[in-house]
């Protein structure tokens, strides 16, 4: 009998347990999230936006996460999540894998590769020297034991977001740019930390294939980008872009293609659903795909004046989820 696999990744949009005016608290989160989270029927689930909580003499712990699968059968699943050197997850924004098979090896990846130097055009006062461009979220990697000897390299990812990057003396508060040049050189910067991201996650892939050419391999998250941009298109590594038809077995197809268009959307700008949540697989796993669904029935759209989050203890991002069905 194939053994099924339900691949899911689904942005929470800062799970936390924190007291705040503007944010609705976690039990309100939860009455709206664990159905959702429910229906999903994941077997491997990719998270964003979990962010920790500390206890009076703990070390930081995903308490707020655990609050949310209590009583679901996410929490018997194995997890795996980012972390600092000093090994609690980070306060805020870590990549959580949910997983009903055994994790056997977990990294976390960040800059290591290095990063590029940049000198910024416009910044006040103007900077002397160039400095390096370092992405904030790092990526969650994670071999997965599928059973019979196979294994799932899957890839959790939270690209940079399109919003501008702090350029010194450009910002007259927290919402305004005094300049359109300083608005755009951040715009830049946060570019490239997308694709610098991606630029990595793309090397990992490669590494993967160097050494197993037939490796099931899934990359799934926010990729704060559409199929079509630079940073989701430079993982995908299409035979049209690169012009060489020997790279075609390392090509990443994303989940979401054999969706119709009009439903093809996980989250709402100003009224247009734009899909920036994906899952890629290579093509020895796409052999046992068998289809996908975007849980984007109710999907607020928050980008709207006066549309707090109070208003909304759903995520503005739907769930992605990718099925197949395993040898």
């Amino acid at each position: 009998m194939p053994t099924p696999l339900r691949l899911a990744t689904f942005n929470l949009e800062n799970l936390d347990d924190k007291a705040d005016p503007h944010a609705p608290t976690l039990a309100d989160r939860i009455r709206i999230l664990r159905p959702q989270l429910l229906r999903l029927r994941a077997d491997v689930l990719c998270l964003q936006e979990i962010h920790g909580q500390e206890q009076a003499g703990q070390p930081r712990d995903l308490l707020a996460l655990k609050a949310l699968i209590a009583t679901t059968p996410y929490a018997g699943y194995h997890l795996a999540t980012t972390a600092t050197q000093a090994g609690p997850p980070f306060d805020v924004r870590n990549l959580v894998v949910l997983s009903r098979f055994p994790v056997l090896e977990r990294q976390q990846l960040k800059n290591v590769h290095g990063a590029p130097s940049y000198q910024k055009a416009t910044a006040i006062p103007p900077q002397t020297v160039a400095e390096p461009v370092r992405w904030e979220r790092p990526i969650l990697y994670v071999k997965l034991d599928m059973g019979n000897g196979r294994i799932l390299h899957l890839a959790n990812v939270h690209l940079k977001s399109k919003l501008p990057t702090e350029i010194p003396g450009q910002k007259a508060d927290q919402y305004t740019w005094k300049t359109p040049r300083g608005w755009a050189e951040g715009s830049f910067i946060s570019s490239m930390k997308r694709v610098g991201q991606a630029l990595e996650v793309r090397l990992l892939v490669d590494d993967i294939f160097d050494v197993e050419p037939d490796a099931w391999i899934a990359v799934a998250g926010d990729f704060n980008a559409e199929s079509e941009d630079v940073a989701t298109t430079a993982i995908r590594g299409p035979v049209e872009e690169t012009g060489n038809p020997a790279h075609a077995p390392r090509v990443m197809l994303p989940c979401e293609n054999t969706i119709p268009e009009s439903s093809r959307h996980s989250l709402f700008h100003l009224g247009k659903g734009i899909m920036l949540d994906h899952v890629l697989v290579s093509r020895p796993l796409s052999a046992f795909y068998r289809g996908a669904e975007i849980h984007n029935e109710v999907l607020p759209d928050e980008s709207g004046p006066f549309r707090t989050d109070v208003k909304f203890p759903e995520s503005d991002h739907a769930p992605v989820i990718a099925e197949f069905a395993l040898p």
